[in-house]
């Protein structure tokens, strides 16, 4: 029951016939590497097949610990137990036998039991599939577009090799690395997304659609920068020449036989035919081809995105008339994508659909398109969920580091690793506040910086908020309660300050703080006269009669003794500034008399001596005579 893309393969070839060379036909298995990194007896790299589910990890790797469960080893029913890994272990990559059920029930059943990755080892000896999806119904729409872990197949020799190890008591580590999964020639990625206009072709359809919705920002913006080149294409078939008249083929091709669609409602009795969607192919394919003329590639995700809202099949608006008015609101000449598009009654080729039809025949490294929808990144067919963020991964993996154009480091890739298991990092759920940083290369644990809080840690066991502010997020990871209007907290802004209960409180401070009852505890309020009460974080003590109470030195004094203790000490302050006062001005008295006195000694002792300010008085000189 399983699916790989061999019915798809053949069923293409038999519809396409002989138009293509059957020399020419080769369907590539897109492949990543596995490297166990132990046990020592089986180290080394082994080539793995990228499934066409979930999410693969392109540009980036991830490391797992393998588990092969004791029972449902097909894993073809839900599982008992749990694989999701503990917080700070290796994520778990289940390991499960092929056979008996769909690979993507597989992956769902491994999905839900928490696992991060499923290896499927094959039970036959033949080269690598790719793991592809049933043809959907109901049942299986419901689970398929909503895997998201990676998965790949493993050659059943490798597989035993792992069994073995894990069966025998081993600690069985691997790595997938899809590092390399698609290359990066230059510092421009070209991608090609085979799609398809028909909007009622079940589950794919609606995928398809909400993908290009999703995308299209995306790939403006890169188109527009010039980081990219990007190329719509369409599958079509053509009907052997025998049954070009017939009823199917008339209703389902145009330019007698040579390119067909099938009947989108699976029914030729009613609603829109085959050759429908047939010519609204050829249509978006001229859009494309006229706006790359005129410099403005990116208009066709425009012309798309627009045409399935205002055209779709459920309300019978998918015709030229409403496509026509969605080119005119486009700006783009409606003439030249006519003349582009062709007869399509003619009996001859039609050059842009031959073109389509040749293009689906793989060259170099890609192979054909054979699944629909199919996405082409450097020359590489992308495998997995066409999601937004999972796309635009895996083509920013295609640019050469440090060459990455603004989106691919935007926060619109910081996504699907923290998201399992927060990518084995520090989380405080509380504050929703994580240490796991992903992006499209692959994701870190570094302690964040929060509205300008440093948290500081190793960012995987522990990340502590640090320095001012620190409190302002989740309290700082510290004991916080509110009671009646009042609030304590044991948090400490200080840098390095650790949860700390505050007075009135014990506890660690991170978990709890309780009260303390300093009554009960004869703490306080221990004279006499008082009656203590016991508040949350506090207390309140009294004195009887009376009394009034001070909280410090914890006793109680009489109230009119307080009040002519106050008086007194007015009285004292006054008197001691009186006494201050006078010793003042009796210092100013002795210094002016002192300084009076010496000036009126001065001026009667220079009346009988000389003064150094004065010149001696001559005196009579004799002269000797020899």
């Amino acid at each position: 029951m399983e699916s790989s893309v061999g019915f798809f393969v053949g069923f293409l070839w038999l519809l396409l016939g002989a138009r293509i060379p059957s020399v020419l036909a080769r369907f590539v298995v897109e492949k990543n590497s596995l490297r166990v990194t132990s046990p020592d007896a089986i180290r080394g790299n082994h080539d793995s097949a990228i499934g066409n589910f979930g999410i693969p990890q392109y540009g980036g790797s991830m490391a797992g610990k393998v588990v092969y469960p004791k029972e449902n080893k097909k894993g073809c029913v839900e599982f008992g137990e749990s694989f999701k890994a503990k917080s700070g272990k290796l994520p778990t990559f289940l390991l499960l036998d092929r056979g008996d059920c769909f690979f993507a029930l597989k992956i769902w059943n491994a999905q839900k039991a928490g696992a991060s990755a499923l290896l499927v080892a094959d039970d036959t000896e033949e080269p690598l599939i790719t793991m592809d999806s049933p043809r959907e119904d109901e049942e299986s729409a419901k689970y398929i577009q909503n895997i998201t872990i990676p998965s790949a197949l493993i050659d059943k020799n490798f597989g035993e090799q792992l069994k073995k190890a894990v069966n025998s008591g081993e600690m069985v580590n691997v790595n997938l690395d899809w590092r390399e999964a698609v290359p990066h020639p230059d510092d421009r990625v070209e991608y090609e997304l085979w799609t398809n206009s028909n909007d009622e072709c079940g589950p794919k359809c609606d995928m398809l659609m909400e993908f290009v919705k999703n995308f299209k920002g995306a790939a403006q913006i890169l188109e527009q920068g010039g980081y990219s080149q990007f190329t719509p294409h369409y599958i079509t078939w053509y009907c052997p020449q025998a049954f070009t008249l017939s009823r199917q083929c008339r209703s389902q091709c145009i330019n007698h036989g040579r390119y067909c669609a099938p009947d989108p409602e699976q029914d030729f009795t009613q609603g829109y035919e085959g050759k429908d969607v047939v010519i609204e192919n050829l249509r978006q394919l001229c859009v494309f081809r006229v706006a790359n003329e005129s410099k403005r590639p990116w208009v066709w995700w425009d012309y798309v995105t627009d045409f399935q809202i205002r055209c779709p099949m459920k309300q019978k608006k998918y015709d030229k008339e409403c496509a026509d008015t969605v080119i005119k609101s486009l700006g783009l000449d409606n003439k030249k994508i006519e003349k582009c598009m062709g007869d399509p009654n003619a009996d001859s080729e039609n050059p842009v659909l031959k073109e389509e039809q040749d293009a689906q025949v793989g060259k170099g490294s890609r192979g054909d398109v054979t699944i629909l929808p199919t996405l082409v990144v450097n020359n590489r067919q992308y495998r997995g969920k066409l999601e937004r963020g999972a796309v635009l991964k895996a083509i920013c993996s295609g640019f050469e580091e440090t060459t990455e154009p603004p989106v691919c480091l935007s926060d619109d890739m910081e996504t699907n690793e923290c998201l399992k298991d927060n990518g084995g990092c520090w989380q405080d759920k509380a504050s929703n506040v994580t240490a796991c940083k992903d992006t499209f290369r692959g994701r870190v644990c570094e302690c964040p910086l929060v509205e300008g809080v440093q948290f500081k840690g190793d960012g995987y066991n522990a990340c502590e908020a640090s320095g001012p502010g620190r409190c302002k997020l989740n309290n700082g990871g510290c004991w916080q309660e509110t009671r009646d209007g009042r609030t304590f907290s044991a948090c400490q802004d200080a840098e390095g300050s650790k949860c700390k209960c505050p007075p009135g409180f014990r506890g660690d401070g991170i978990k709890s703080c309780e009260d303390i009852d300093e009554c009960k505890e004869k703490m306080v309020c221990k004279c006499p006269e008082c009656s203590c009460k016991d508040t949350w974080g506090s207390y309140e003590c009294t004195c009887s009669g009376d009394l009034l109470y001070i909280r410090d030195p914890d006793t109680c004094i009489s109230k009119r003794g307080r009040e002519a203790k106050t008086a007194w000490i007015a009285v004292w302050v006054i008197l001691i500034g009186l006494a201050v006062a006078a010793v003042g001005a009796y210092i100013v008295y002795k210094y002016r008399l002192r300084s009076y006195m010496d000036t009126e000694i001065r001026a009667i002792m220079a009346q009988y001596m000389p003064l150094d300010s004065q010149g001696e008085v001559p005196n009579h000189v004799h002269e000797d005579r020899a």
